[in-house]
């Protein structure tokens, strides 16, 4: 048995671990835990404001130079996977928002969603092409491509084979003018007869695949893809549209802009810097896009005297970027000049007065 002496001086040395342990090691198991927690990806996105970039630099009209006093300023925002400690900054962040993985992917892998942005910005870059130089009275030709896949059916037997963003560019040899021509054509087959489709991939890779026709839910032939049509617009000065590794369509007006003014001897700007965002249509109409709000802190930040915002005439916020550009503009304080577009026409009247 311990003596008093020898118990006391195992209570000592308990009591010493204990000290020890509270005050250095549960600390540090308290701050690994911690950090650990933060880390721990979440199903959601961060959204905040992003790059602010002059286009002069990414759009070249052949034989025209690009130099002038002022620039067209694309927007972007930025995007990351959210964790906690950034789910917890952004509460404090006005301009930050978060988004859930459903809906800013839309259901789609990481592949699948890069493609589609892809997409998005490759048809938004032959939309600006084709406006500016239909605005300017300049001759161009619109080529029929084939069709683009935008989605593919779980039953389709090409499921494995064909990427979103693909184009078809015939079906067993068979070439046409229109999306309908193919899809007239398809209709008009057997189901579980065999079908070779020609494709070309976004990057330019030619590819052949075998499956079988299959009936669709419609009650019609097809080969399980949705489809929408790809044309190519040439033009004679060329155009070269080069954004990098920005994706997605909301830079279509302001391309049509740069594009116009390179195109016409760069008259409109008069030493401003002017920013914006919206898509860009086959009508001249100028579409609604996501993430106004940052876009506005982006422009403002840059120095943007003049941001172009798309109006869609409506009386909320969430249905009308005009109105959520001039929210964002009264919370920044900012100086900078909020210009309502329905068409590309009303951004060019505005800079011309």
């Amino acid at each position: 048995m311990l003596n008093d002496n020898e118990l006391m001086q195992v209570l000592d040395k308990k009591k010493r671990f204990t000290k020890i342990f509270l005050a250095i090691v549960l600390p540090i198991i308290i701050l690994v835990v911690g950090l650990i927690y933060l880390i721990i990806p979440r199903p959601y996105y961060i959204e905040k404001p992003g790059v602010t970039l002059p286009l002069s630099g990414m759009v070249k009209v052949e034989g025209k130079s690009a130099e002038k006093k002022g620039n067209f300023y694309l927007t972007a925002v930025t995007v990351m996977p959210a964790n906690n400690a950034l789910m917890i900054a952004s509460h404090f962040d006005s301009f930050s928002e978060i988004i859930s993985d459903k809906d800013m992917t839309g259901g789609l892998n990481n592949q699948q969603y890069n493609l589609v942005n892809q997409y998005y910005m490759e048809t938004a870059q032959n939309m600006a092409i084709y406006q500016a130089f239909k605005l300017a009275d300049k001759a161009y030709s619109l080529d029929y491509q084939g069709v683009y896949v935008l989605s593919i059916t779980d039953n389709s037997t090409f499921k494995k084979d064909l990427q979103i963003s693909d184009t078809v560019t015939a079906v067993n040899g068979k070439s046409f003018k229109s999306s309908q021509g193919m899809i007239n054509y398809v209709a008009s087959q057997k189901v579980g007869d065999p079908v070779t489709i020609e494709v070309t991939r976004i990057d330019g890779v030619k590819h052949s695949f075998k499956g079988k026709y299959i009936k669709l839910s419609s009650g019609k032939t097809g080969i399980g893809i949705g489809l929408v049509d790809h044309t190519k617009v040439k033009t004679d000065p060329a155009v070269k549209i080069d954004a990098g590794s920005i994706g997605g369509p909301s830079a279509g007006m302001m391309f049509t802009l740069e594009t116009y003014d390179q195109l016409t001897g760069n008259q409109l700007l008069q030493g401003r810097s002017i920013a914006g965002t919206g898509t860009i249509e086959e009508d001249g109409s100028i579409g609604q896009i996501g993430g106004i709000d940052q876009k506005i802190a982006s422009a403002s930040r840059s120095g943007a005297t003049v941001f172009f915002a798309p109006d869609s005439g409506t009386k909320k916020e969430l249905t009308n970027n005009y109105l959520g550009a001039l929210s964002a503009a009264k919370r920044l304080k900012t100086k900078m000049k909020i210009i309502p577009v329905k068409k590309v026409q009303d951004a060019l009247d505005y800079l011309k007065k």
